[in-house]
C-alpha cells in the first residue's frame, strides 16, 4: 500500500500538470449510482421503501456497477432497505451503504454511524470525509490533525468488515485552498485501506479544465497505488457531465451520479448522459460491461414516474424532445438523411424520432406524420392540412402534445372521419353544498345521439370536468363498452392570451390512456368548460377510431407509434 511521507508531500508540486497516456485498449469505467441517497436530497424527490427496492432492481438490470442505498443511521426506511435488498436479485451490482467518518472524540468502534454501516452488511461501505481545511475547523470544529485521524481510523475500522470507498467531500475547493492538506486527508484514507478514492466537486463550481488538471495531479501522485480513482460532480454550474468526462479523460476509472441528474440544489451528474457520451461519443471507453444502452430511455422515465416527477422533455439522449423535429427545413433534411439533424440514432438509447406539427411546419412535416394514414402524395391535401394547422395555432391550439386531436383533424380534412356520436347538449353545475363545512359539488348532464338513439345521462364528479367525463361515458357505455377501460390520466389548463383577463382564450390538454397506449387531445375556447369538452370528445373519438381500425386491420402497426410521432 502506498504511503505518503512528509517529505513526499513537501516535494509534491501544487500547480504541476501531467496528462496520462491514453490506453489503446477499451477502458472499462465503473458506474456508481447514488439516486437512492444523493438523488432523494433533491427538492420534491421522495421515494418509498418499495420505490427504492424497485429502482435498485432496475439499476441492476442494466448493469450498474455500484448502487448506493442510503445512510443507515439517518432513518428507518434506509435501515429497512439494507435489510431487504439482499433478498432481491441484483446480479453483479454491488450495494453500498453510505456514512460519515467517526465523530470527534469518539473511537470508531464506538461510533453509532460506524456501527450502523457495519450492521448494514453491504459488500462496500462508502465513507465521506472532509477535505477542505475550512470545513474541518469551521464546520466540524476539530483540529486539522484530528480530521485526518478521523478519516484514517474510520477507514481502517470499516475495512475490517467490507471494502471501503472514500468520498473526499469538497475536494476541489479544498485542493484550491490548501492542496497540501487536501492531499494529507486522502492519503490517510488510502493508507488505511480504501480501495477507491472519489474526488467530489460538492459545490459544483469547478470548471472542466480545473477538474482535468487536478485529477491528473492526484493520479500522478498515486501512480503506484492499486486502487481506483473516482469523480463525483454536482451540477451547480451546469457542468457536471462535462466535469465527469474531463475527470475520466484525466485518469478517473469511476464516475458517480444519479439517473436524470436529480439531487440537491441543481442536482448531480446525470448518469444517463455520462454513460451515453462515454459509450457512444467517446472512443476507447466501455460502460455497463459493454451492454447496449437501449434501455436508457425506459430507465430514465421509470425513475421519473416512480419519484412522481415530470419528465424533462429537453433532457439529452432520452428526453421526448431529444430527437423531435419541428422546422420544415429540418424535417425535409432528415427525411433524406437522419444524421443531418441527429447526432446519433435515437434507437441506440431506446428513444424515438418525433416529427412535430405546428405553424412552423412545412409539407415535409405533414407528409411525415400522415404517412401511416396512407394519404398518398396528395400535395393539395397536405397544403389544406398545413393551412388548417396554421389557422388553429393562431387561435391557441398546439398539436405537439395533442397527437390524437391532430390525427382526427387529418381524418376530417381527408374526409375519412366518421363520428361515433353527436353532441346535442351538455350542462354543468358546481357550487357549495354546505358552506359551513366547506364542501362543494359538481354535476353534469349530457345528451348525445348515437345512431338513431338519444342518450341522456347525468353524473356527479369531484369537479365539473370530472362530472362531464363521467356523464359522457355513461351515455356511451351501452353502445361502446370498451370505453370502460379508458382513463383520463392528466388534465392541463393554460391561458393563451393573458391580456384578455377572465375572457381570455383557454387551452386545455388532456392525456388519456388504456392498457395499451396513451394519447393527447386539445381544446381551445374562451369558455374553459367548452375547451374541456372538445378535448374530452376528441379523446373518446380517437379511442373508438383506433378500436375500429384494429378490428378492420388486425395486423396494422401499433397505434402507439402514430401517437408518438406527433404527440
Amino acid at each position: 500500500m502506498l504511503s505518503c511521507s512528509a517529505s513526499s508531500l513537501a516535494h509534491f508540486g501544487e500547480t504541476g500538470q501531467h496528462h496520462p497516456q491514453v490506453n489503446a485498449k477499451m477502458r472499462a469505467i465503473e458506474i456508481y449510482d447514488t439516486t437512492l441517497r444523493d438523488g432523494t436530497q433533491g427538492e420534491g424527490v421522495s421515494l418509498s421503501l418499495t420505490d427504492k427496492l424497485n429502482i435498485a432492481e432496475r439499476l441492476a438490470e442494466i448493469g450498474i456497477d455500484f448502487i448506493e442505498g442510503g445512510y443507515p443511521l439517518s432513518n428507518e426506511k434506509d435501515v429497512a432497505f439494507f435489510a431487504q435488498v439482499g433478498k432481491r436479485s441484483l446480479g453483479n451490482s454491488k450495494v453500498c451503504a453510505f456514512g460519515m467518518t467517526r465523530r470527534r472524540g469518539v473511537k470508531a468502534e464506538d461510533d453509532p454511524g460506524m456501527l450502523a454501516l457495519v450492521k448494514a452488511a453491504t459488500p462496500v461501505c462508502t465513507l465521506v470525509g472532509k477535505t477542505w481545511d475550512y470545513h474541518a475547523t469551521e464546520v466540524l470544529g476539530v483540529s486539522l490533525q484530528e480530521n485526518v485521524d478521523m478519516i484514517g481510523e474510520s477507514t481502517a475500522f470499516l475495512r475490517r468488515h467490507a471494502e471501503v470507498m472514500y468520498d473526499a467531500e469538497h475536494f476541489f475547493d479544498g485542493w484550491k485552498a490548501n492542496s497540501r492538506y487536501a492531499l494529507q486527508t486522502i492519503t490517510a484514507a488510502i493508507d488505511a485501506g480504501a480501495g477507491w478514492l472519489v474526488l467530489c466537486d460538492t459545490n459544483g463550481g469547478t470548471l472542466p479544465e480545473e477538474i482535468q488538471q487536478i485529477v491528473s495531479q492526484v493520479r500522478n501522485h498515486f501512480a503506484s497505488w492499486g486502487g481506483t480513482l473516482g469523480i463525483h460532480c454536482h451540477n451547480d454550474s451546469d457542468l457536471a457531465t462535462a466535469n465527469s468526462l474531463a475527470a475520466i479523460g484525466a485518469g478517473a476509472g469511476q464516475v458517480q451520479g444519479t439517473i436524470n441528474g436529480i439531487g440537491e440544489r441543481c442536482g448531480n451528474a446525470d448518469l444517463v448522459c455520462v454513460m451515453a457520451n462515454l459509450a457512444l461519443k467517446k472512443s476507447g471507453y466501455q460502460v455497463l460491461g459493454g451492454r447496449p444502452l437501449t434501455q436508457l430511455t425506459e430507465l430514465s422515465r421509470y425513475v421519473y414516474e416512480t419519484a412522481n416527477l415530470q419528465w424533462r422533455n429537453t433532457q439529452p439522449f432520452v428526453g421526448q424532445s431529444a430527437f423531435a423535429h419541428k422546422g420544415g427545413m429540418h424535417v425535409h433534411a432528415i427525411n433524406k438523411a437522419s444524421q443531418t439533424y441527429e447526432h446519433i440514432s435515437p434507437a441506440k438509447v431506446g428513444n424515438e424520432r418525433r416529427i412535430l406539427v405546428s405553424e412552423l411546419s412545412g409539407r415535409s412535416n405533414i407528409a411525415a406524420v400522415t404517412a401511416k394514414a396512407q394519404l398518398g402524395d396528395n400535395k393539395e391535401l397536405m397544403n389544406q392540412i398545413l393551412a388548417q394547422v396554421v389557422r388553429l395555432e393562431n387561435q391557441g391550439y398546439q398539436f405537439e402534445s395533442a397527437g390524437a386531436s391532430f390525427d382526427l383533424l387529418v381524418k376530417r380534412i381527408a374526409g375519412t372521419f366518421q363520428p361515433h356520436f353527436e353532441t346535442i347538449k351538455y350542462r354543468t353545475v358546481a357550487g357549495d353544498r354546505d358552506a359551513a363545512r366547506r364542501t362543494c359539488f359538481a354535476e353534469a348532464i349530457v345528451k348525445v345521439r348515437v345512431g338513431d338513439r338519444l342518450c341522456f345521462e347525468a353524473a356527479e364528479g369531484h369537479g365539473p370536468i370530472n362530472a362531464l367525463d363521467a356523464a359522457l361515458r355513461k351515455a356511451l357505455s351501452e353502445q361502446y363498452p370498451e370505453l370502460s377501460q379508458m382513463r383520463l390520466l392528466d388534465y392541463k389548463v393554460r391561458v393563451v392570451d393573458s391580456g384578455g383577463g377572465t375572457a381570455a382564450h383557454i387551452r386545455v390538454n388532456i392525456e388519456s390512456g388504456d392498457q395499451h397506449e396513451t394519447w393527447g387531445t386539445i381544446g381551445v375556447s374562451e369558455n374553459i368548460i367548452e375547451a374541456s369538452w372538445q378535448a374530452l370528445v376528441d379523446a373518446i373519438e380517437y379511442r373508438l377510431h383506433q378500436n375500429r381500425a384494429a378490428t378492420v386491420q388486425p395486423t396494422a402497426t401499433s397505434t402507439s407509434d402514430n401517437v408518438a410521432s406527433v404527440s
